[in-house]
Protein backbone atom coordinates (compact mmCIF):
# COMPACT_ATOMS: atom_id res chain seq x y z
CA UNK A 1 0.00 0.00 0.00
CA UNK A 2 2.82 2.44 0.73
CA UNK A 3 4.28 1.57 -2.68
CA UNK A 4 0.79 2.58 -4.26
CA UNK A 5 0.08 5.93 -2.32
CA UNK A 6 3.88 7.01 -2.86
CA UNK A 7 3.16 6.97 -6.89
CA UNK A 8 -0.04 9.01 -6.94
CA UNK A 9 2.10 11.29 -4.80
CA UNK A 10 4.95 11.57 -7.40
CA UNK A 11 2.67 11.42 -9.90
CA UNK A 12 0.71 14.62 -8.92
CA UNK A 13 4.00 16.41 -8.06
CA UNK A 14 5.50 16.15 -11.18
CA UNK A 15 2.37 17.00 -12.89
CA UNK A 16 2.63 20.28 -10.70
CA UNK A 17 6.63 21.02 -11.29
CA UNK A 18 5.44 19.91 -15.30
CA UNK A 19 2.97 22.45 -15.03
CA UNK A 20 5.03 25.22 -13.70
CA UNK A 21 7.80 24.63 -16.31
CA UNK A 22 5.35 25.11 -18.98
CA UNK A 23 3.35 28.38 -17.81
CA UNK A 24 5.89 30.75 -16.69
CA UNK A 25 8.68 32.06 -18.45
CA UNK A 26 11.56 31.71 -16.26
CA UNK A 27 11.07 29.10 -13.32
CA UNK A 28 13.44 28.92 -9.91
CA UNK A 29 13.12 26.71 -6.95
CA UNK A 30 14.25 27.12 -3.45
CA UNK A 31 16.56 24.70 -2.00
CA UNK A 32 17.86 24.57 1.36
CA UNK A 33 19.69 21.15 1.29
CA UNK A 34 16.66 19.92 3.74
CA UNK A 35 14.57 16.38 3.46
CA UNK A 36 11.78 17.94 1.52
CA UNK A 37 13.80 20.58 -0.85
CA UNK A 38 15.99 17.70 -1.44
CA UNK A 39 12.95 14.98 -2.16
CA UNK A 40 11.34 18.03 -4.87
CA UNK A 41 15.13 17.89 -6.77
CA UNK A 42 14.57 14.20 -7.23
CA UNK A 43 10.72 14.66 -8.22
CA UNK A 44 12.00 17.63 -10.59
CA UNK A 45 14.78 14.86 -11.96
CA UNK A 46 11.59 12.08 -12.49
CA UNK A 47 9.73 14.93 -14.07
CA UNK A 48 12.68 15.97 -16.68
CA UNK A 49 14.26 12.51 -17.67
CA UNK A 50 17.03 13.16 -15.21
CA UNK A 51 17.67 16.88 -15.39
CA UNK A 52 16.71 19.90 -13.76
CA UNK A 53 16.38 22.42 -16.05
CA UNK A 54 15.98 25.78 -13.57
CA UNK A 55 18.03 27.19 -10.99
CA UNK A 56 17.68 26.22 -7.26
CA UNK A 57 18.54 28.97 -4.84
CA UNK A 58 19.99 28.54 -1.43
CA UNK A 59 19.46 31.65 0.46
CA UNK A 60 22.42 31.59 3.00
CA UNK A 61 22.95 33.78 5.48
CA UNK A 62 26.55 32.52 6.31
CA UNK A 63 24.93 30.70 9.82
CA UNK A 64 24.19 27.22 8.29
CA UNK A 65 25.54 24.17 9.46
CA UNK A 66 29.01 23.02 7.95
CA UNK A 67 27.48 20.38 7.13
CA UNK A 68 24.74 21.82 5.26
CA UNK A 69 27.39 23.62 2.79
CA UNK A 70 29.35 20.24 2.43
CA UNK A 71 26.14 18.56 1.56
CA UNK A 72 24.63 21.22 -0.75
CA UNK A 73 28.28 20.78 -2.75
CA UNK A 74 28.76 17.53 -2.46
CA UNK A 75 24.81 17.10 -4.33
CA UNK A 76 25.05 20.02 -6.77
CA UNK A 77 28.08 17.84 -8.26
CA UNK A 78 27.06 14.36 -8.01
CA UNK A 79 23.65 15.38 -9.85
CA UNK A 80 25.10 18.64 -12.18
CA UNK A 81 22.65 21.26 -10.19
CA UNK A 82 22.87 25.07 -11.17
CA UNK A 83 22.64 26.27 -7.31
CA UNK A 84 22.25 30.41 -6.75
CA UNK A 85 24.05 30.82 -3.77
CA UNK A 86 22.38 34.24 -2.77
CA UNK A 87 24.38 35.89 0.25
CA UNK A 88 21.58 37.38 3.11
CA UNK A 89 24.08 38.38 5.38
CA UNK A 90 22.96 39.33 8.83
CA UNK A 91 23.59 41.90 11.34
CA UNK A 92 25.55 39.97 14.62
CA UNK A 93 23.14 41.76 16.72
CA UNK A 94 19.79 40.49 14.68
CA UNK A 95 21.39 36.94 14.88
CA UNK A 96 19.09 35.73 18.19
CA UNK A 97 17.23 32.77 18.93
CA UNK A 98 13.89 34.04 17.61
CA UNK A 99 14.71 33.24 14.63
CA UNK A 100 12.85 36.30 13.34
CA UNK A 101 15.50 38.44 12.02
CA UNK A 102 18.13 35.52 10.13
CA UNK A 103 15.59 33.58 8.80
CA UNK A 104 12.19 35.39 9.08
CA UNK A 105 11.94 39.04 7.44
CA UNK A 106 15.58 38.72 6.30
CA UNK A 107 14.84 35.86 3.93
CA UNK A 108 12.16 37.03 1.86
CA UNK A 109 13.43 40.30 1.54
CA UNK A 110 16.69 38.94 0.05
CA UNK A 111 14.47 36.50 -2.21
CA UNK A 112 12.90 39.71 -3.66
CA UNK A 113 16.07 41.46 -4.62
CA UNK A 114 17.22 37.81 -6.11
CA UNK A 115 13.70 37.73 -8.15
CA UNK A 116 13.84 41.57 -8.97
CA UNK A 117 17.49 41.37 -10.56
CA UNK A 118 17.27 37.63 -12.02
CA UNK A 119 13.65 38.19 -13.54
CA UNK A 120 12.09 34.76 -12.05
CA UNK A 121 8.15 34.72 -12.48
CA UNK A 122 7.82 31.87 -10.47
CA UNK A 123 9.22 29.24 -7.43
CA UNK A 124 9.12 26.15 -6.44
CA UNK A 125 9.06 25.71 -2.74
CA UNK A 126 8.93 22.85 -0.90
CA UNK A 127 6.57 23.44 1.91
CA UNK A 128 3.52 20.83 2.93
CA UNK A 129 0.14 21.41 4.37
CA UNK A 130 0.64 19.90 7.80
CA UNK A 131 4.06 21.36 8.50
CA UNK A 132 2.33 24.33 10.37
CA UNK A 133 -1.15 25.66 10.01
CA UNK A 134 -0.84 28.68 8.13
CA UNK A 135 0.79 26.84 5.84
CA UNK A 136 -2.22 24.61 4.81
CA UNK A 137 -4.10 27.72 3.46
CA UNK A 138 -1.47 27.80 0.87
CA UNK A 139 -2.63 26.13 -2.76
CA UNK A 140 -0.60 24.51 -5.46
CA UNK A 141 -0.10 28.12 -7.25
CA UNK A 142 0.13 30.57 -4.68
CA UNK A 143 0.29 34.56 -6.56
CA UNK A 144 2.35 37.25 -4.38
CA UNK A 145 1.04 40.83 -5.40
CA UNK A 146 3.52 43.45 -6.60
CA UNK A 147 4.94 44.49 -3.04
CA UNK A 148 5.63 40.62 -2.70
CA UNK A 149 2.86 39.72 0.35
CA UNK A 150 0.16 37.13 0.54
CA UNK A 151 -3.18 37.63 0.20
CA UNK A 152 -4.45 34.61 2.27
CA UNK A 153 -8.10 35.66 1.97
CA UNK A 154 -8.34 35.88 -1.49
CA UNK A 155 -6.67 33.04 -3.51
CA UNK A 156 -7.33 31.90 -6.97
CA UNK A 157 -9.50 28.72 -7.35
CA UNK A 158 -8.14 26.03 -7.66
CA UNK A 159 -10.53 23.03 -8.64
CA UNK A 160 -9.38 19.43 -9.54
CA UNK A 161 -6.56 19.95 -11.92
CA UNK A 162 -7.88 23.56 -13.23
CA UNK A 163 -6.05 26.91 -11.58
CA UNK A 164 -7.25 30.10 -12.31
CA UNK A 165 -4.44 32.36 -14.34
CA UNK A 166 -3.51 35.65 -12.22
CA UNK A 167 -2.38 38.87 -13.22
CA UNK A 168 -0.64 41.54 -11.60
CA UNK A 169 1.76 39.54 -9.63
CA UNK A 170 5.60 39.88 -8.49
CA UNK A 171 5.98 36.08 -9.00
CA UNK A 172 3.79 32.96 -8.05
CA UNK A 173 4.49 30.46 -5.54
CA UNK A 174 4.52 26.42 -6.72
CA UNK A 175 3.91 24.07 -4.10
CA UNK A 176 3.85 20.62 -5.56
CA UNK A 177 4.85 18.70 -2.20
CA UNK A 178 1.49 20.29 0.11
CA UNK A 179 -0.21 16.80 -0.40
CA UNK A 180 2.71 15.14 1.10
CA UNK A 181 3.14 14.76 5.09
CA UNK A 182 6.57 13.77 6.90
CA UNK A 183 6.50 10.32 6.78
CA UNK A 184 5.48 10.19 3.20
CA UNK A 185 9.05 11.92 2.86
CA UNK A 186 10.89 9.79 4.32
CA UNK A 187 9.16 6.55 2.77
CA UNK A 188 9.71 8.48 -0.53
CA UNK A 189 13.79 9.00 0.54
CA UNK A 190 14.27 5.28 1.63
CA UNK A 191 12.35 4.01 -1.69
CA UNK A 192 14.52 6.27 -3.85
CA UNK A 193 17.59 5.92 -1.70
CA UNK A 194 17.75 9.42 -1.63
CA UNK A 195 20.99 11.41 0.08
CA UNK A 196 20.13 12.60 3.40
CA UNK A 197 21.71 15.81 5.31
CA UNK A 198 23.63 14.04 7.85
CA UNK A 199 22.44 16.31 10.61
CA UNK A 200 18.58 14.11 10.19
CA UNK A 201 20.59 11.24 11.70
CA UNK A 202 21.32 11.09 15.78
CA UNK A 203 24.72 11.77 17.24
CA UNK A 204 25.34 11.55 20.99
CA UNK A 205 21.60 11.13 21.14
CA UNK A 206 20.32 14.01 19.30
CA UNK A 207 19.06 14.61 15.93
CA UNK A 208 17.96 17.33 13.92
CA UNK A 209 14.28 16.35 12.50
CA UNK A 210 14.12 19.97 10.70
CA UNK A 211 16.59 22.12 9.68
CA UNK A 212 17.32 26.21 9.74
CA UNK A 213 20.07 27.81 10.42
CA UNK A 214 22.78 27.27 13.52
CA UNK A 215 20.70 30.46 15.65
CA UNK A 216 17.18 28.88 15.25
CA UNK A 217 17.01 25.13 15.24
CA UNK A 218 17.71 22.95 18.07
CA UNK A 219 17.88 19.46 18.16
CA UNK A 220 15.88 16.65 19.72
CA UNK A 221 16.42 13.72 21.48
CA UNK A 222 17.13 10.61 19.37
CA UNK A 223 18.57 7.45 18.44
CA UNK A 224 17.32 7.53 15.03
CA UNK A 225 20.23 6.73 12.92
CA UNK A 226 18.93 5.21 9.63
CA UNK A 227 15.78 6.31 7.75
CA UNK A 228 13.98 3.18 9.20
CA UNK A 229 14.44 4.30 12.50
CA UNK A 230 13.53 7.64 11.80
CA UNK A 231 10.23 6.24 10.16
CA UNK A 232 9.69 3.97 13.30
CA UNK A 233 10.17 7.15 15.59
CA UNK A 234 7.61 9.59 13.10
CA UNK A 235 5.39 6.50 13.80
CA UNK A 236 5.37 6.93 17.47
CA UNK A 237 5.97 10.37 18.22
CA UNK A 238 3.08 13.68 19.36
CA UNK A 239 5.78 15.90 19.09
CA UNK A 240 5.33 18.54 16.42
CA UNK A 241 7.76 18.32 13.13
CA UNK A 242 9.00 21.82 13.59
CA UNK A 243 9.10 22.43 17.35
CA UNK A 244 12.69 22.57 17.32
CA UNK A 245 12.38 25.55 15.07
CA UNK A 246 12.60 28.91 17.47
CA UNK A 247 10.17 30.89 15.06
CA UNK A 248 7.62 28.21 14.94
CA UNK A 249 7.57 28.19 18.54
CA UNK A 250 6.03 32.02 17.90
CA UNK A 251 2.11 32.56 18.31
CA UNK A 252 0.71 31.08 15.32
CA UNK A 253 -0.43 35.10 13.96
CA UNK A 254 3.23 35.73 14.14
CA UNK A 255 3.82 33.70 11.28
CA UNK A 256 0.64 34.49 9.45
CA UNK A 257 2.11 38.18 9.22
CA UNK A 258 5.48 36.72 8.44
CA UNK A 259 4.43 34.43 5.30
CA UNK A 260 1.70 37.49 4.27
CA UNK A 261 5.39 39.49 3.99
CA UNK A 262 6.84 36.91 1.75
CA UNK A 263 8.36 33.90 4.01
CA UNK A 264 8.45 30.70 2.81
Amino acid sequence: MIEQDLNELEEKSVYVIREAKSRYKKVAMLWSTGKDSTTMIQLTRKAFFGKVPFPLIHLDNGLDFPETYEFRERLAKQWDLNVIAEPMPVKAEDANISGISCCGVNKAETLKKLLDREGFDAVIVSIRRDEHGIRSKERYFSPRDKAFKWDYKNQPAEIWDFTSEVEGTSHVRIHPLLHWNEIDVWNYIKREDLPVHPLYFSHDGKRYRSLGCTKCTVGIDSKASTVDEIIEELRNTNTAERAGRAMDKEKENVMQRLRALGYM
